[in-house]
């Protein structure tokens, strides 16, 4: 088989183990083979050049497209073998802006928190992910090289995973750090940063984000309610955003302090214990919307669930326990929230995990789009978990709802002024600035030796205290 690209690798998430291929995704690679054989010869490059570079993404979605039926990727015919053609296709028009990105630390590459990565990481993309894990594949000046030096993202918000600050993989304060760094090669506005909140650790963590607020210079504060010790809103573990014990608390000190912006992971529950897998549904993200109109909410991963079993469908509206994003979309409309109003969708990992499922994404896009409409949907990737995120931004550009979803469900038109809007000016008016173009990606390799010393040494100087 030829080089699998990387739109067609296992895809899974930090919490799912792989899902093993679909006869349409062997169909797709199957298709891939024929047309990148034949490709590799006529323009004298190996399979994994041409797999990794616009005419391999342009033939990978005509691919998944035909074993789907077709209607969802718009590529054009010329764009598999002419490179002109497929930057053409591929071309967009504003600058992206990114809005979920990572990195790690090398030096706190041990403990809990490197093995809870390491395993989502396996779990996550197991073609990519064999073997032992060099956390310098994924550290700062990798992140640096993947997200600005090999895409045309402009802007990246830089976020970080769960967990206490003695053992987590990245702190607040290197999360600060490395934005700092990029500011000086870059110029400033290039790194946005959250700080990241475990309200449910006491009034400690809440304390603590008076210092975090001047110092760290957050754009927003990140939350995971699925993580943690139980509450008495949440017994069985984690915490709710609109619970009066740890949520409100929480929210009431972000509209004290700002920004008024609280990302939180929602979806995306298991196979963490079980115990805890009811606190990443998003159904508090309405009443929390609705209790503090003047936070903004985003929503990280839409509310999306991998199901094994089956794929995310049209919105049931009479359905006793809705599942996946209909959690969420049910929650908005039973407390009044919509279009224009204070919750976004956030696409990291959602548009990783189903791209090549293009009839589910058609659903999940359709329905964030009638439930939210076209300004609340913001752009995020995850990556450098994922690598690159080009491709990621280059199949995005290129999908499509078709028209007979449309028509059956109600679904609005994925035009090419909303794709803009959800990988560019969304992101910018949510946070309140103006993104410049991209620039040339060579100062991420300039900016590599001090993104890992000033990376390692805020975490030595972080301590357990964020």
């Amino acid at each position: 088989m030829i080089a699998v690209p990387s739109l067609l690798r296992h895809r899974s998430s930090d919490e799912y183990a792989p899902v093993p291929w679909s006869p349409a995704d062997r169909a797709a690679i199957a298709r891939y083979d024929t047309v990148a054989a034949f490709a590799t010869r006529a323009l004298g490059r190996s399979a994994a050049e041409y797999a990794f570079d616009r005419r391999g993404t342009a033939a990978t979605l005509q691919a998944i497209d035909a074993a789907h039926g077709g209607g969802f990727y718009a590529v054009p015919d010329e764009a598999v073998h002419d490179l002109d053609a497929a930057e053409s296709a591929f071309r967009g028009v504003g600058p992206v802006v990114d809005v979920q990105t990572h990195l790690v630390d090398p030096a706190r590459w041990t403990g809990s928190g490197a093995d809870a990565l390491a395993g989502f990481l396996r779990m996550a993309d197991p073609d990519r992910w064999t073997g032992a894990i060099d956390p310098r594949t994924i550290d700062g000046a990798a992140w640096a090289a993947l997200v600005f030096g090999s895409s045309e993202t402009s802007v990246a918000l830089l976020t970080s995973t769960p967990g206490r600050a003695d053992v987590n993989v990245l702190t607040n304060r290197q999360i600060a750090a490395a934005r700092d760094v990029v500011e000086r090669y870059a110029g400033t506005g290039r790194v946005l940063t959250h700080t990241i909140v475990h309200p449910n650790l006491g009034e400690s963590e809440l304390d603590a984000m008076v210092d975090w607020q001047p110092t760290l210079r957050p754009a927003g504060w990140k939350c995971y309610t699925l993580w943690g010790p139980p509450t008495k809103a949440s017994p069985t573990g984690g915490w709710f955003l609109d619970d009066e014990e740890v949520g409100f608390p929480f929210l009431e000190r972000v509209r004290a302090l700002g920004p008024r912006i609280v990302a939180t992971h929602k979806g995306l529950g298991g196979p963490i214990p079980e115990s805890s897998v009811a606190a990443a549904s998003p159904r508090d993200i309405g009443p929390a919307a609705r209790a503090f109109p003047d936070i903004k909410f985003v929503v990280y991963h839409s509310g999306y669930e991998r199901n094994p079993d089956g794929e995310e469908r049209a919105y049931d509206a009479g359905a006793a326990a809705p599942q996946g994003v209909d959690r969420l979309v049910r929650s908005l409309a039973d407390a009044g929230i919509g279009s224009g109003d204070n919750v976004y969708a956030e696409l990291g990992s959602t548009w990783f995990l189903m791209l090549r499922r293009p009839r589910e994404a058609a659903h999940v896009l359709g329905k964030l789009l009638v439930a939210l409409g076209p300004e609340r949907i913001v752009w995020g990737t995850d990556c450098a978990w994922y690598g690159s995120p080009q491709p990621l931004i280059d199949a995005f550009r290129a999908f499509v709802i078709p028209d007979d979803m449309q028509a059956e469900f109600g679904y609005p038109s994925l035009t090419t002024a909303t794709k803009e809007r959800i990988l560019s000016s969304n992101g910018q008016e949510l946070y309140g600035f103006s993104a410049a173009p991209r620039i040339d990606g060579a100062w991420a390799a300039n900016a590599s030796a001090e993104l890992r010393s000033a990376v390692t040494a805020a975490g030595l100087a972080s301590g357990a205290s964020g």
